[in-house]
């Protein structure tokens, strides 16, 4: 298959370019924001009643805008590139010369999450599950952006769909971004959807969060078995990625926060 030829940069102004990456981040923060506030305001969700005002709403994205990039960036600083920061202190916050981590982007998040809803009293678990609802969407955004940008491709094979990618060496290659949006995003924006409009879910604290960080945390395991190892780190103990190292504390995570739910739940009342 064939590379299409998408420019990274959409338009450049003098010294200032907007690329799909940006935009990636710029739309899924936007569109996240928008939507957690309808879920909050959507009272056939929330049994109990909604658990944040309106106004607090409106505030939210700030925190989550920071918990994301900041995370981000510590993340890639810490798991995938610790070496070269340490000799390069200067460039740790460089994030126009890229280094992004989703996990690192995760611990952000939750932190915000926690600092965020503690401050205006809002039930931890229950904005958590509506940020957990969102997120794939940033998720497909941003791996769609990784292909635009010919980065973080998979290995050498020979299925059809397989791509030449421009900076990739010659041989066709796993599309694994494009797998990525499939799954981390696409199918895990449908599952944790359903589960919230139709399955009543939000009204089970923490069940949510608990499914994304499952699903999530499964995903990249998987996916990680066809996308070429970081070239700086390869394979850890010459058998798993750094990502899929991440990833299980995340599946241990999410179902601890799937077990505590289900006993919550069926708890006399």
């Amino acid at each position: 298959m064939p590379f299409p030829n998408i420019d990274p940069v959409i338009f450049e102004l003098g010294p200032l370019a907007l690329r799909w990456y940006s935009l990636a981040y710029i739309v899924g923060l936007m569109a996240g924001w928008k939507y957690i506030a309808h879920l909050n305001r959507t009272a056939r969700l929330w049994p109990a009643g909604a658990p944040a005002k309106p106004d607090d709403m409106d505030d939210i994205l700030l925190w989550l805008t920071l918990g994301v990039i900041l995370g981000g960036r510590l993340g890639y600083v810490l798991f995938y590139n610790t070496s070269y920061y340490l000799a390069n202190p200067g460039d740790a916050l460089a994030v126009w010369q890229g280094g992004m981590s989703f996990h690192g982007g995760a611990l952000g998040v939750i932190v915000a999450v926690i600092l965020f809803a503690r401050r205006r009293g809002i039930a931890v678990l229950s904005l958590g599950d509506m940020v957990a609802i969102v997120t794939p969407l940033g998720l497909l955004l941003g791996r769609l952006a990784n292909f635009i940008n010919s980065e973080l491709w998979g290995r050498v094979t020979d299925v059809p769909w397989a791509v030449v990618f421009p900076n990739g060496g010659p041989l066709p290659r796993h599309p694994s971004q494009l797998y990525e949006a499939a799954l981390e995003g696409l199918l895990l924006l449908v599952i944790l959807n359903l589960l919230a409009w139709k399955g009543n879910a939000l009204s089970r604290p923490g069940l949510l969060t608990g499914i994304f960080l499952v699903g999530y945390g499964l995903s990249r395991a998987f996916v990680e078995l066809f996308r070429e190892p970081d070239a700086h780190l390869g394979f850890l103990f010459e058998l798993i990625t750094m990502g899929q190292v991440l990833s299980l504390p995340m599946i241990g995570a999410g179902l601890g926060f799937i077990y505590w739910s289900s006993r919550q739940a069926n708890q006399p009342r």
